[in-house]
C-alpha cells in the first residue's frame, strides 16, 4: 500500500472581483476592475496627509459607474478607455457619489489598453 503524502502548497490570497453595485461608502475594495471613461486634468494638493498631483477620472463596470483619484504617477499611466485593476483600495462618498482610490496602500494596475 502506498503512502500518501500530503502536498503543502503555498497559498496566494485571490480577491475575488467586486463590482460597483456592491461598494459602499467607507469601505474597503478588494479587487475591482473598471473600463476608465474620462479623466479631468490635474491639479496639485498641499495638505499634511499629501503633497503633490491628484486627478479625477469616473470608471464603470457593467453594474454602474464610479468615480476614480488617481496620484502621482498614476496620472500619466492612466488613458481614456483602459481596463484598471484596483487592489486594496478604499471607497468613500462625495457629494453623494462613491469615489474609489488606491490610497497609500492600494495597488493600480492596467489590464489592457
Amino acid at each position: 500500500m502506498e503512502e500518501s503524502n500530503p502536498v503543502t502548497k503555498a497559498h496566494k490570497i485571490k480577491h475575488t472581483r467586486q463590482k460597483v453595485a456592491d461598494l459602499t461608502p467607507h469601505s474597503h475594495v478588494r479587487r475591482l476592475e473598471l473600463v476608465v471613461l474620462r479623466v479631468y486634468p490635474r491639479r496639485m494638493v498641499y495638505s499634511e496627509q499629501y503633497v503633490g498631483p491628484v486627478a479625477a477620472a469616473c470608471g464603470r463596470d457593467e453594474t454602474g459607474i464610479v468615480g476614480l483619484i488617481l496620484w502621482n504617477e498614476q496620472i500619466q499611466r492612466v488613458n481614456v478607455g483602459d481596463i484598471l485593476v484596483i487592489e486594496s483600495g478604499w471607497c468613500r462618498e462625495k457629494n453623494g457619489e462613491l469615489v474609489v482610490s488606491t490610497g497609500k496602500n492600494g495597488r493600480l494596475f492596467i489590464l489592457n489598453r
